[in-house]
């Protein structure tokens, strides 16, 4: 049973040198896999399998931040190796900030701080740390670079000095 999902047709496209070498270093040659996805497709697809679940797998394991966002609330995540913390931010319902647009979200940070909810929160895997970061990935988060999630937390930790 695959980790995760099998690569999808354009994803699969995208690494098809590494699809090659996969087989290769599984002794499967070009022939060889011509004829594995006539006549046993069952076994393809399970191959397929395996080879999704090593990209997949190499990719979660280079995640350290992500982000959701709406109109009106952004988190941001860190994955570390046991845990995810989040730093989030809420802005007042009637305001004209959107934090899906990334100008907005400079604008906020400059908001006055009554406008503004900035949180945490931290929890320990349920599951793999890989599996946990592929269904967030799945159900729309995105990997960034980190950069609103360390701005957030120097915000909190300003906040509680003050």
């Amino acid at each position: 049973m695959p980790k995760f999902r099998l690569l999808s047709h354009e994803e699969l496209k995208e690494f098809e040198k590494e699809f090659i070498d996969y087989l290769v270093v599984n002794g499967i040659t070009g022939e060889d896999w011509g004829r594995i996805k006539e006549n046993q497709p069952k076994e393809a697809i399970k191959i397929m399998d395996l080879f999704s679940d090593v990209i997949f797998e190499a990719v979660m394991r280079k995640i350290e931040f992500l982000e959701i966002r709406t109109p009106k609330e952004v988190q941001t995540f860190q994955s570390t190796s046991t845990k995810l913390v989040m730093v989030g931010m809420k802005i007042d319902p009637e305001s004209e900030i959107d934090f899906t647009i990334p100008e907005d979200i400079e604008k906020a940070m400059q908001a006055p701080p009554g406008n503004i909810e900035v949180y945490t929160a931290s929890r320990e895997y349920k599951l793999e740390r890989e599996q946990e970061l592929f269904a967030m990935t799945e159900n729309g988060a995105r990997i960034t670079d980190g950069k609103l999630f360390k701005a957030l937390s120097l915000a909190l930790a300003e906040s509680k000095e003050s």
